[in-house]
């Protein structure tokens, strides 16, 4: 799985607000991002699902930051992913989605671009979990020399 840290000029994070497809109430945030289909590059996932998902193509694509695996349910069925998340970097603001899936289509209600600040006072549920922290630190000091990997996160 190849999921997407998507900064803009003013180094705010976009992120995709989803909900379970029956009950939009149970609802998060989460970055960009999908499966690899065929045999993709996760670089190729990561731009084609940005792509997909919110219209925006006008991207520097950088280093892998975190690697997390998780497991929850979603739709009616377990997910168990390997996330690899890749720091990416764009002027391009306007996003409208390309392409979604049909689970897509029912689960995704729009994207948001957030402060780091604005994620650090969230109430809202955000995966993964403590990105607030994560971006601060990745702002603070760049990118990690290696890719730095998250707690397992099982819901």
């Amino acid at each position: 799985m190849a999921r997407v840290v998507l900064l803009d000029p003013d180094d705010r994070i976009l992120l995709l607000h989803g909900h379970e497809p029956e009950d939009p109430a149970d609802d998060w945030w989460f970055t960009p991002g999908g499966g690899l289909e065929g045999d993709e590059t996760r670089e190729e996932a990561a731009l084609r699902e940005l792509a997909e998902e919110t219209g925006i193509t006008e991207v520097e694509l950088g280093p892998v930051l975190w690697r997390r695996r998780c497991s929850f349910p979603f739709a009616g069925r377990r997910w168990d992913q390997d996330e690899w998340y890749f720091l990416a970097r764009t002027t391009q603001t306007a996003t409208r989605p390309a392409a979604l899936t049909e689970l897509e289509r029912r689960s995704v209600a729009g994207a948001r671009w957030w402060t780091c600040r604005e994620l650090a006072r969230a109430h809202e549920t955000v995966y993964p979990t403590r990105l607030a922290e994560l971006l601060r630190r990745l702002l603070d000091d760049g990118p990690p020399g290696r890719p730095v990997t998250l707690d397992t996160e099982i819901v």
